[in-house]
């Protein structure tokens, strides 16, 4: 059984909070990680703008343990 690694588990969190923004976004044309962090443009909005489109890159590999086959008990 392949355990979840950190490096997933910090992904997938900065996955999930790049979703939420941009349903925010979507829905409410609301930036949160804008209004955190002082603007679209300052330097530490850019950053997690950064990682979140690093994450979901990383994310594509979670693709790789759909259908693979869990151990039973």
């Amino acid at each position: 059984m392949k355990t979840v690694r950190t490096m997933d588990w910090i992904a997938l969190l900065f996955i999930i909070v790049g979703a939420i923004n941009w349903g925010l976004i979507g829905f409410f044309q609301f930036d949160l990680v804008a209004t955190l962090f002082g603007g679209a443009s300052t330097l530490v909005s850019r950053i997690i703008y950064a990682i979140v489109g690093v994450s979901g890159i990383y994310g594509l590999t979670f693709f790789n343990n759909i259908g693979e086959s869990t151990e039973r008990v």
